[in-house]
């Protein structure tokens, strides 16, 4: 019997995954290659776009070889995509510069600047995008305030996916999702606005147009086509960003329903109807559709707060087995708070000059103690993060979790006992994809809306809150939040 099979390619910062999924989100096969970061100035971080281009291309090509199916069993393809990705680009399409990727942070005095004028505050009230060095918006009026070479002999300005896709289809577009998250669109209007371009220096006919997720290209180029493995007329959906991805791909679809992602970094989302936009900038909001839009925040600091830690105390065992140690130590770490700040902060600080801090050190901790308080730390970061949520949607129904970190069970116990509930982990750790599938399955028809992906979830695992743990940890958290505010006039 002919299967139906759906690809998801999720392009990562870290890496490009390809993910074959059955009908009801059954992991098929998957494929991963590898991304390298490139660091050419202190703040600068940038990737090569046509290794990333070719790194697609290899795990596209692995996972329909792993899959083991005829081309007619593969129904389409999904994209979803990493945010504020920039590439500056000449007028056959070629890189005229690296992409700038989201923790590039060289726009930082700029950022600063426009957050506190008038000017910033209206360009946010217009676009739900922070002010923050992460935004293309920010690293465009950088270029133009440095006579950045690439910049000026521009003819198109385009992220990954619109890299990805002019390279395979020939087509210039852009969906909502990753539109929105440049800084440089209307939210309300789902057009570019005048006002972000203006700043930036940047005309509409550089940038592409702009479309809804379930737009859908089947004129892939045919060398292309048969390098992967796939027919010259297989359906690629442009699906969206990952975050709004990631929501979709946990079912976490519905007014209450929040997601959080934690992989190097992190972000806690939910979806809401129309486009909100936080009067004091502590969130963003990101278009998904026509009707409804993603809120939340994103933490620079996730597993890449681990990482440090572990880099720094030089532990040369595994992560396992360096977080093994803190299952033994008890709610609050014996008094160590840590300030997950490492990579500077987004989300709820917006201040890239944010610094991490351990607070309540004494001579009998040992790298279990700290080791607990940089998980309970992180932890902290995305519970203040959902303060801010909860002021714009309401009170969180049901709570989800993916990324890198929930796969520690003694973290995501931490994440349950701080907010005081129940912590939803799908069976698979490739929510993003398979929210991309999803997407294309509802532009192709086999699928009737987004929500109808609630019935065809993987399995879910459920960690239960420790009531008494929450209670010592909301104890905590009133002194992590009073030292956060106390800080703040030192990020400087």
């Amino acid at each position: 019997m002919k299967r139906k099979l759906v690809i998801g390619l999720d392009i990562g910062t870290t890496s490009a995954k390809a993910v074959v999924f059955d009908m009801k989100g059954k992991l098929i096969a998957e494929a991963e290659e590898m991304i390298e970061t490139y660091y050419p100035q202190a703040d600068w971080v940038e990737q090569n776009p046509i290794e990333v281009e070719a790194a697609c291309l290899v795990a596209m090509k692995q996972v329909v070889n792993k899959a083991n199916a005829n081309q007619d069993e593969f129904l389409a393809t999904g994209i979803s995509c990493a945010m504020h990705s920039l590439i500056c680009m000449g007028e056959q399409f070629e890189p005229l510069s690296n992409m700038l990727i989201w923790s590039d942070g060289r726009s930082s005095k700029q950022a600063e600047a426009l957050m506190q004028s008038e000017q910033g505050k209206e360009i946010y009230a217009r676009t739900g995008t922070p002010i923050h060095p992460m935004t293309p918006l920010m690293k465009l009026i950088w270029m133009r305030e440095n006579n950045y070479e690439a910049y000026e002999k521009a003819a198109h300005f385009m992220t990954m996916k619109e890299y990805l896709l002019q390279k395979w289809f020939g087509k210039r577009a852009i969906d909502y999702a990753m539109a929105s998250s440049t800084g440089l669109m209307n939210v309300k209007e789902l057009d570019w606005d005048s006002t972000a371009l203006a700043a930036a220096g940047v005309e509409r006919e550089q940038l592409s147009a702009i479309v809804a997720p379930t737009e859908t290209f089947t004129t892939i180029d045919t060398q292309i086509a048969a390098e992967i493995g796939i027919a010259h007329d297989h359906p690629f959906v442009i699906g969206a960003a990952d975050g709004q991805l990631a929501n979709l791909g946990s079912g976490a679809t519905a007014p209450g329903e929040v997601n959080i992602s934690v992989g190097t970094s992190g972000a806690i989302r939910q979806f809401v109807q129309g486009s909100p936009v936080n009067e004091v900038m502590e969130t963003f909001t990101y278009a998904f559709s026509e009707e409804r839009s993603i809120i939340g925040g994103p933490t620079n600091n996730g597993g890449i707060a681990l990482q440090w830690f572990k880099d720094i105390i030089e532990f040369n065992g595994t992560h396992d087995e360096l977080l093994a140690g803190a299952k033994d130590v008890e709610p609050g770490a014996d008094g160590i708070i840590f300030l997950p700040y490492v990579n500077g902060e987004r989300a709820p600080l917006w201040n890239q000059k944010a610094k991490g801090n351990f607070f309540g050190l004494c001579i009998g901790h040992k790298k279990e103690h700290m080791t607990r308080a940089v998980l309970e730390g992180i932890a902290f970061n995305i519970y203040q993060i959902s303060q801010s949520l909860e002021k714009m949607a309401g009170e969180s129904k049901k709570i989800s979790v993916n990324g890198g970190l929930s796969k520690s069970e003694l973290w995501v116990q931490i994440l349950a006992d701080i907010f005081g509930s129940d912590i939803h982990i799908s069976d698979t750790h490739h929510n993003a994809a398979w929210g991309a599938a999803w997407t294309a399955l509802v532009a192709i028809g086999e699928a009737e809306s987004f929500d109808d992906i609630k019935e065809n979830m993987p399995a879910e695992k459920v960690i239960h809150a420790n009531n008494d743990n929450h209670e010592i940890y909301l104890k905590i958290f009133e002194k992590y939040e009073r030292m956060v505010s106390d800080l703040m006039v030192y990020f400087t």
